[in-house]
């Protein structure tokens, strides 16, 4: 069963979606990346820091996760933000699904989302704090305050 989850941007911007990583919340400066490939790299590459990273490659996370691919030993990314999770990881490679390695680095995430909204906002306006909630206790009014009470980079 899926949980709920929202990206809300201190500009007051809501984006509704479903949890797809742990549960909670978490906070960051919202930015995009257009790769087509290496989620896993992105998200344990420490120039990510504090960061929520936007994917725009609409399918991540069809070829699962595995040790080999990390760029360190701790995922450092602040939360990840996709349209669509597949429910199949297919790679002889694969280890563990994406959505399983998100829960198992405590990484807050959110799927289901227009993305390409997102990036034209980021893209438009600039990088802008956010906070993804993800589970059963959601707050809109407290996701856009967390977002707007990020001190930033």
């Amino acid at each position: 069963m899926t949980k709920p989850a929202i990206l809300a941007l201190a500009d007051g911007s809501i984006f509704r979606g479903e949890a797809i990583g742990a549960d909670g919340q978490t906070v960051g400066e919202v930015v995009f990346n257009t790769a087509m490939t290496g989620y896993q790299e992105i998200l344990t590459d420490p120039s990510y820091a504090q960061q929520i990273v936007t994917l725009t490659y609409p399918h991540i996370g069809n070829t699962g996760t595995t040790p080999e691919d990390a760029e360190s030993d701790r995922v450092w990314s602040a939360g990840l933000v996709i349209r669509d999770l597949p429910l199949v990881a297919s790679n002889w490679r694969n280890k563990m699904s994406l959505g399983d390695y998100l829960k198992a680095n405590n990484v807050v995430a959110i799927a289901g989302i227009d993305t390409r909204r997102l990036t034209r906002i980021l893209r438009e306006k600039g990088a802008q704090n956010g906070c993804i909630m993800a589970g059963d206790n959601i707050s809109v009014e407290a996701a856009i305050a967390a977002a707007r009470g990020f001190p930033g980079l």
